[in-house]
């Protein structure tokens, strides 16, 4: 079984995936209005959406024919929470290279 962060990060690794999350944080779409950008038939982009809502990126509701489908921030919150802890360990270690040119700077 594929834990929910592998799951969540299989989702975002296509480009497609993440400009249509990009358009969904703007407000819900259609299939139609999302696929509008893309080069791509309208199977592919509800192809696209399953591997969002099944990743839980998204959530689709039906009114009438029309399916639209909104963003879900949660799982970035999780994506972002793990991701974090990694950013802080770059900071650190810029800034001990920042202080170290620093040094070399001063004993010039």
């Amino acid at each position: 079984m594929t834990d929910r962060l592998s799951v969540i990060f299989a989702a975002l690794a296509d480009p497609t995936r993440r400009a249509i999350l990009a358009r969904l944080a703007e407000g819900e779409a259609t299939v139609t209005e999302l696929a509008e950008p893309f080069d791509i038939s309208l199977p592919a982009i509800s192809r696209h959406l399953k591997v969002l809502e099944n990743a839980g990126l998204i959530s689709r509701s039906r009114s009438a024919q029309w399916r639209s489908s909104r963003l879900e921030a949660e799982p970035l919150r999780e994506a972002t929470a793990w991701m974090e802890r990694y950013r802080r360990f770059w900071d650190d270690n810029f800034a001990r290279l920042d202080a170290h040119l620093k040094r070399m700077q001063e004993d010039q």
